[in-house]
């Protein structure tokens, strides 16, 4: 492998055929699930820090409730910038995820070295129809898991992944 130009940081480059890998961003049901969650919790917490702060301090203290809220616009902001930052992409030979902001995070998984591909629905998951892809290789540190897959992108992967990887491991 080889790096592309700097224009291309974090993207690598298949040194066989020189072309770019072709990224597959996550889909936006994740990002709502998240935004969702965000919000009801900490309007929770605001809710019931106002009424106990009003309750036990006076009605003046009550405004420090709305700090949970400035907290809830930063994070609705930041799980944006989160969940553009997530994106995989499958190569003759390997898969890559990519993801982060501050920190970039590019994990590359060789087919042959996978040994078990799951796919993982939750209660809230299943709600709002997504499925995560959990990923387990011979090092536990390569372990690599894609959340927020549509259920039927979650199953084709995880089909293609097993297949790959027996073809690749039955050839060592």
């Amino acid at each position: 492998m080889e790096t592309g130009s700097p224009k291309d940081t974090g993207i690598t480059r298949d040194a066989r055929t020189g072309d770019e890998p072709v990224w597959t961003a996550l889909p936006p049901g994740l990002l709502r699930m998240r935004r969702l969650l965000l919000v009801v919790w900490l309007g929770l917490l605001t809710a019931g820090l106002g009424g106990l702060l009003g309750w036990l301090a006076g009605p003046g203290w009550s405004a420090f409730a709305a700090l949970p809220l400035a907290l809830m616009a930063w994070g609705w902001v930041m799980l944006g910038r989160n969940w553009r930052s997530w994106r995989y992409a499958e190569r003759a030979d390997d898969l890559l995820i990519s993801r982060g902001v501050l920190w970039r995070e590019e994990t590359v998984v060789p087919y042959g070295r996978m040994q078990l591909v799951e796919v993982t629905s939750g209660p809230v998951e299943r709600h709002f129809g997504l499925a995560s892809v959990q990923l387990h290789t011979a090092a536990a540190a390569t372990d690599a898991a894609i959340p927020g897959l549509d259920p039927a992108e979650a199953e084709r992967l995880r089909d293609r992944l097993t297949e790959l990887g027996e073809a690749r491991s039955a050839g060592l």
